[in-house]
């Protein structure tokens, strides 16, 4: 007996029959997600790799490059991991962190003769690199902080900060910072937003090198923010994603947070070891909080394992294992500081020679001195929207639209390049 021929209208018959919803008429439950706008760091790096140019520059990118443009695995790096790599085991770390790793970083940041360290009362925990500390920050302050729910951050600030206390359950308000017209620090709108800020209020400070403008503020500046602060009742909670990348110091780059504890405040500190120890993916990072006594301390602790419990329940153990290795062995930890050092160094070489060929070489028009006096990564070049989509189109040199380059991106092999682009863009010749 031949079986009975199915076409397409017999089985969609049957499926009706059967109480099947035609395919055509189905509604995903997804039907009304909204595509979100593109990251905008993350496109600068899309249109960089497809674009075939093979003089192309990508100056997005927040990661450090060697003087050949590669990835730079540093060499106290590669040793602290071959000391353990087949022989660790894979075991779960405790909800705050590998305790080697968490008291040595905190030394780091802090300083060895900080009170809070020596007496007890620094709350600590390993967090998921920079930003998984920033929210465990929020959430932290979100939930216990007890004079305001409001956070000021810098204008402009890192993209994720928004986000990241928004999502925490802050609201995020902002501060000015930044002069376009001297392409420096504003330092009187910064002052006169900060006091108006309500009693109580949260403040985000970038310990060093500040992300995106290169712009700090000066140690007594720094002096007399905390004054400020301390005057307003202000929080201050700070971000510290680049100690060591600004002056190559890693005690100077720490002044900031560790002034303002010696002046009586408490605070809030995030650090990240994926710049200065090229540590990226292995998401390495320290949430901390001073706290006014050992008991007090050991209370916050309990909270910060409850937060983080449902959040990610532990963190990573490798990127850990090898930053306890530096941080913790004086040979490695003198090897690592000559290292971040010579980063540094090479960051601040590139501001040179970008400065001379742009006002000795090409005559660029404008004053480019802020090249060299900003400091750390990343530099507020000036160059308006209109001149940075230029550069991308008809130079391939790819950037923010605002004008933010990453100076780890330049080298010996592209500056030139780069600054005959930038000549052009700003006299108007591409």
């Amino acid at each position: 007996m031949l079986a009975r021929q199915l076409t397409p209208r017999s089985l969609s018959r049957a499926a009706a029959a059967a109480g099947a919803v035609s395919p055509a008429r189905a509604l995903s439950v997804w039907s009304a997600v909204p595509a979100g706008p593109p990251d905008p760091i993350l496109g600068v790096t899309e249109a960089f790799r497809a674009d075939t140019n093979p003089l192309k520059i990508n100056l997005g990118v927040g990661a450090y490059r060697d003087g050949s443009g590669k990835p730079y695995i540093l060499p106290s790096v590669a040793a602290a991991e071959a000391a353990f790599v087949g022989q660790a085991d894979k075991e779960y770390l405790p909800i705050t962190g590998l305790a080697s790793f968490t008291s040595a970083a905190a030394k780091l940041a802090y300083g060895a003769d900080s009170a809070p360290l020596k007496q007890g009362a620094l709350a600590v925990t390993q967090s998921i690199s920079g930003t998984g500390a920033l929210r465990i920050g929020g959430a932290f302050l979100a939930r216990f902080y007890p004079s305001s729910k409001t956070i000021y951050l810098p204008t402009p600030s890192w993209g994720n900060h928004t986000p990241i206390f928004r999502d925490s359950g802050l609201d995020v308000k902002q501060y000015r910072y930044f002069d376009k017209r001297t392409v420096g620090l504003d330092w009187a709108g910064m002052l006169d937003d900060i006091r108006a800020a309500p009693k109580g209020s949260i403040i985000l400070l970038h310990a060093c090198a500040h992300n995106p403008t290169g712009v700090d503020p000066t140690r007594a500046q720094w002096a007399e923010l905390s004054h400020v602060l301390k005057e307003g009742n202000l929080f201050p909670f700070f971000d510290m994603a680049y100690q060591g990348f600004a002056s190559g110091d890693i005690d100077a780059d720490a002044f900031a947070p560790r002034h303002f504890v010696q002046q009586g405040h408490q605070i809030a500190l995030c650090q990240s070891f994926a710049k200065n120890m090229g540590l990226y993916g292995e998401r390495v990072g320290l949430f901390s909080l001073t706290t006014s006594s050992p008991e007090e301390k050991a209370r916050v602790d309990s909270q910060l394992k409850i937060l983080i419990r449902p959040l990610y329940s532990n963190p990573p153990v490798h990127g850990a294992r090898i930053a306890s290795a530096i941080l913790n062995d004086p040979g490695l930890y003198k090897q690592w500081e000559g290292e971040v050092k010579g980063m540094a160094d090479r960051i601040i070489s590139m501001r040179t020679a970008l400065y001379n060929l742009l006002t000795n070489t090409h005559h660029t028009p404008g004053d480019w001195s802020h090249i060299k006096s900003q400091i750390g990564m990343f530099s507020f070049t000036g160059l308006t929207q209109p001149q940075t989509e230029a550069l991308a189109a008809k130079r391939s040199v790819y950037m923010t639209k605002d004008g933010r380059i990453s100076m780890a991106g330049l080298n010996e092999g592209n500056i030139e390049y780069f600054a005959e682009s930038v000549d052009g863009a700003v006299k108007g010749t591409l």
